[in-house]
């Protein structure tokens, strides 16, 4: 079940759009002091408890999505079957799951009914984290070409991310909010306004100026945290005691203060010479790297660190897992963006610990990126603070290509940890660094960009850039393999208190009838027709699009009650053994999107053996996709599919202008 519904939902859906495509603002010099981002009038916190809480929708709106969305998946024959199979949950135990449901919802006001059930979903896979739930997301490079050097830039980044966490300690991290009219909200007039008023009332005054504050719970889970693998169930664990960086070279472990006793950020010269000291470590590789136990299957890996812990690695483990966060220092350069990706996404164990809550990986040549661990949030936190740790570093940068690291003995402050392998446990290290490379070396990735138009273009034309982007990827597993398939496009519902994400279901029978009018009718059909069907792809698309961020969607809706009823010990409900649910659940086309300043580049694997792993962007000017898949499938030849079904697209739209 977990495989099923394992989700690369980090990038951010409707509601927060306009956050993907922040404006970096540059800093007035001098206006703010070296141990914060900023000083927010408004507390980071001040929205929090009168968020509203996320909407359980209407079983029979929710049987009536389920059924639309199965539609273009299923012949005549199954559809009815499923249809009867929906009616009788709708009237018979669905009914009453879902009153239960909603009973249970309104006695735990205090979060929202997906959070628990959502969190499990995560804990309880057994499958490796890396491949199946780690994305990664690229930091565009520092405009200015000198500061890209591995030791510049990482001292920078550490800085601006120890800036990151005593701001949102301390409360002055400016609150996430979503502004309809950025004109009204997003000013000062606002801001010395709504600090006044009281947190229970807060989201209230927000709402009047049509401005939305996003949930910021996950936000404490960013540093001096980890994924402990347990028996059945993972542990999340955040120890805000831990003052040190873990830092990984060729496998070896160190750590040091980045902050001091009295919670200071260390001098960025300080810092610059412990990197360079670990830089300049001439050991060689470790002979069995620890971190390949984090890629193996998570009951194995309990296993084996249980077995860690009595070899008396207990305080070097327990470094690791209260690290504020964990830089990864690879020792090449980054030849391409292929090349990029599979470093970032997955990379050698050698040099990775995939259980914290994220990992910043830098290359030789200063190409940077995230790494995180999905189970403790949707990426919402880790994009703010992508954003803000790239605006910090490069505007403000504490040290510079002239900067000299500190005359300090980094050999006293830099502690390389020794962990103690017996024979068992370096069999087990072995063991799981060849299946690792087994999965690694069957995951391909291609990259498409189309630069003929992007989102300026289809806005002029009255279409939605995410619809035709979807469409495009609809048409092109048509071109390629003769059907439609169950595709997954993820959206948050920040915009409700500890909401999570809901599914955008994009194959639809508007997206259906469009693929097939182009790629199997073109003769047919005019261009003024085929812009029509257009039309209604990015009408309906945008309609659902928009009740997924409003929490109305399906999927987390029949994820809850099929939990409920687990939980109660109660017979699977034949709704969910119908193989028409195995199948929509089964996401061979798994999609997300995202554009923000500050990410180059951004990727996940397939979460289906037999899937793609679809990340995309559409820029003003262009749009491009970064894909990856297993054997079974050729992502060579479905990247060429979606370039040539954009220009197809766009082709027609060129040739039949919009009326004004």
């Amino acid at each position: 079940m977990a495989r099923l519904l394992t989700t690369s939902c980090l990038w951010r859906g409707h509601f927060v759009a306009s956050q993907c495509s922040v404006t970096l603002r540059t800093y007035s010099a001098g206006s703010m002091d070296t141990e914060h981002l900023n000083q927010s009038i408004v507390p980071t916190m001040h929205f929090q408890k009168s968020l509203p809480r996320l909407p359980i929708p209407k079983l029979e709106d929710t049987t009536k999505r389920y059924l639309n969305a199965q539609r273009p998946l299923l012949d005549d024959e199954q559809f009815r079957k499923t249809e009867q199979l929906v009616q009788n949950f709708q009237s018979g135990v669905g009914k009453q799951l879902h009153e239960e449901l909603v009973t249970k919802d309104k006695i735990n006001k205090q979060t929202s009914y997906i959070s628990g059930p959502w969190s499990d979903m995560y804990l309880c896979a057994r499958e490796p984290i890396v491949f199946n739930f780690n994305p990664f997301m690229s930091f565009t490079p520092d405009p200015r070409p000198e500061y890209n050097n591995q030791l510049i830039r990482s001292t920078n980044m550490i800085v601006s991310a120890m800036r990151f966490l005593k701001t949102m300690r301390a409360g002055y991290l400016e609150p996430e909010i979503f502004h309809l009219n950025p004109a009204k909200s997003d000013t000062q007039t606002f801001r010395r306004l709504i600090r006044f008023v009281p947190s229970s009332l807060s989201w209230y005054g927000a709402y009047m100026v049509n401005a939305y504050p996003l949930d910021m719970s996950q936000y404490f889970r960013l540093f001096n945290s980890t994924r402990l693998p347990k028996p059945n169930r993972d542990e999340l664990v955040t120890d805000e005691s831990g003052r040190h960086l873990l830092v990984l070279r060729k496998g070896n472990f160190y750590v040091f203060d980045v902050l001091d006793k009295d919670g200071n950020i260390m001098k960025a010269s300080e810092i610059q010479a412990h990197l360079q000291y670990i830089l300049s470590d001439t050991s060689p590789a470790a002979e069995f790297p620890l971190g390949y136990l984090t890629s193996e299957e998570r009951n194995t890996w309990a296993l084996l660190r249980q077995k860690l812990l009595d070899n008396g690695n207990q305080d070097a483990l327990k470094k690791v897992d209260s690290a504020v966060f964990c830089l990864c220092l690879d020792d090449f350069p980054t030849k391409d963006p292929i090349h990029l990706s599979h470093n970032m996404l997955h990379g050698s164990s050698l040099n990775r610990w995939y259980d914290k809550s994220f990992s910043i990986i830098m290359t030789e040549d200063g190409t940077a990126a995230i790494n995180f661990e999905h189970s403790w949030g949707d990426g919402v936190a880790v994009l703010r603070f992508q954003n803000e740790v790239f605006k910090d570093s490069t505007q403000r940068p504490a040290v510079s290509p002239q900067s000299l690291p500190a005359t300090v003995d980094s050999s006293r402050a830099v502690q390389k940890l020794q962990f103690h392998l017996d024979d068992p446990l370096k069999v087990a290290i072995n063991n799981a660094k060849e299946k690792f490379e087994a999965t690694a070396n069957s995951l391909t990735i291609a990259t498409m960009e189309f630069k003929r138009g992007g989102k300026e273009f289809l806005k002029a034309q009255k279409l939605s850039p995410d619809a035709i982007s979807q469409l495009s990827f609809q048409m092109a597993f048509l071109k390629q393999y003769g059907k439609t398939t169950a595709t997954y496009e993820s959206c948050s519902t920040a915009a409700f208190k500890h909401g999570r994400t809901e599914t955008i279901r994009p194959a639809s029978i508007y997206t259906k009838k469009c693929c097939e009018a182009f790629v199997q009718q073109r003769s047919a059909h005019s261009a003024g027709e085929l812009r029509k069907i257009m039309e209604e792809c990015s009408k309906y698309h945008g309609q659902l699009t928009k009740e997924a961020a409003m929490g109305q969607g399906f999927d987390r809706h029949l994820f809850a009650l099929r939990y409920l009823a687990a939980s109660k010990g109660l017979q699977l409900p034949e709704i969910y053994q119908d193989p028409a649910y195995t199948q929509i659940n089964h996401n061979v086309l798994s999609t997300s999107t995202l554009t923000s300043p500050a990410v180059q580049l951004g990727g996940f694997a397939p979460v289906v053996a037999d899937g793609f792993g679809v990340g995309y962007g559409v820029h003003d000017d262009w749009i491009g996709c970064n894909v990856s898949a297993y054997p079974s499938r050729d992502v060579r030849q479905f990247v060429q599919c979606v370039h040539q079904s954009l220009e197809d697209i766009f082709k027609v739209l060129e040739e039949k202008p919009v009326k004004s």
